[in-house]
């Protein structure tokens, strides 16, 4: 595992890699997705582990039923997991049934204490992926987890809608906080699709998934439909991977979990050929690719080729901001990575919404890419 020492957690030393699944308002259809995904990866011929994070609300009892919920004790002391659909499984639904009973009383920090135990404490033996379920929201729970874990990738769940647009930067910006990259982003109720015309409707809205593909230059982004047979097989405990393996929503999944697979074998690379951006002051910005080629980029080109809400206009795409209105002399005075595919700066001019995809720069700067 990438992030920490995997002999700091001697329970997840056989796990290869750690996938969060996470999103920052509830009720978009995460759990959903982590099991799907975590099915599509076990179908894969991977070994998978899920755990569900969530204390205050557990699904992972909903949506899947092991024959045996009985939990048994290694002479180490941990927890054996449950074994259900070809993976090893763990939520805290299964540790208090009664789940309200003891979720109600626990407090902030008693609950990040119990999913870092639900993790660490587990005897998940060996495992190419354990996906973890995150309870929903940016909070101390959440950055706890990224904290003490040694996640390997992030997977952002969200919807259509501006309002999930906005909860999806902040998902981002905590995972990358903790150096956690975000390499997939999936939305759900994308669409209703019409059963006797066959014609997408997009119910909720839509924009929200491109704007996302134009201003962090995500290249693994899903829209998933709005299919009543998702929450009903998800109730009846046999989600849609399961059921209908070779059905093209179950086929979505099987595109996310591929995607997801080959992109963080990507970053585990020596060289994952991501390039950076940096300035020198008092001289240009540069993009420097891994093999040591640099490209540069006058201070002031780049603030002009800002593609944010302020700088272009979201719903006709022509330019707002003029050469004129900007600062001859303006220049960079921080520039952070965003995620595995963009690069965050902050201008001399107060200009804070500057985010540029590294496919973006090399089209607009780099004649030679």
């Amino acid at each position: 595992m990438s992030n920490k020492e995997p002999t700091q957690f001697p329970a997840l030393a056989g796990v290869q890699r750690i996938l969060a699944v996470s999103s920052c308002k509830g009720g978009v259809g995460k759990s959903t997705t982590a099991v799907n995904t975590a099915l599509a990866l076990s179908r894969y011929g991977l070994r998978v582990g899920l755990l569900d994070a969530d204390i205050y609300g557990p699904s992972l009892p909903t949506l899947l039923r092991p024959q045996e919920t009985t939990l048994f004790q290694t002479e180490e002391g941990l927890i054996l997991p449950l074994d259900c659909q070809g993976m090893k499984v763990m939520s805290f639904g299964w540790i208090d049934p009664d789940q309200q009973r003891g979720a109600a009383i626990l407090r902030g920090p008693m609950v990040s204490q119990v999913v870092s135990q639900l993790a660490t404490r587990v005897a998940w033996g060996e495992l190419d992926y354990l996906v973890i379920d995150f309870p929903p929201g940016t909070g101390d729970i959440q950055l706890t987890l990224t904290q003490q874990l040694p996640i390997d990738a992030a997977v952002i769940v969200t919807t259509p809608q501006d309002l999930s647009f906005v909860d999806v930067v902040k998902g981002i910006q905590m995972f990358d906080t903790v150096k956690v990259p975000t390499v997939a982003v999936v939305e759900n109720m994308s669409y209703f699709e019409c059963g006797s015309c066959k014609e997408k409707h997009r119910i909720f809205g839509e924009g929200a998934r491109e704007k996302l593909i134009q201003q962090f230059g995500f290249e693994h982004t899903f829209e998933l439909p709005l299919d009543p047979r998702l929450s009903k097989m998800s109730d009846d405990g046999l989600p849609m991977v399961a059921k209908l393996p070779e059905d093209p929503v179950s086929r979505i999944y099987y595109d996310i979990a591929e995607k997801v697979h080959g992109e963080i074998n990507r970053l585990q690379q020596e060289n994952p050929g991501i390039p950076s951006l940096s300035y020198n002051v008092g001289q240009n910005c540069e993009l420097t690719y891994p093999d040591g080629r640099i490209v540069e980029i006058p201070p002031f080109e780049l603030r002009y080729a800002c593609k944010c809400a302020a700088c272009v206009s979201e719903y006709t795409g022509e330019q707002i901001v003029k050469r004129e209105d900007i600062d001859p002399d303006v220049y960079p005075t921080e520039i952070l990575p965003v995620g595995q595919y963009a690069a965050s700066v902050k201008w001399s001019d107060e200009h804070r919404s500057s985010i540029y995809p590294y496919d973006y720069l090399q089209e607009k700067f780099d004649p030679q890419p």
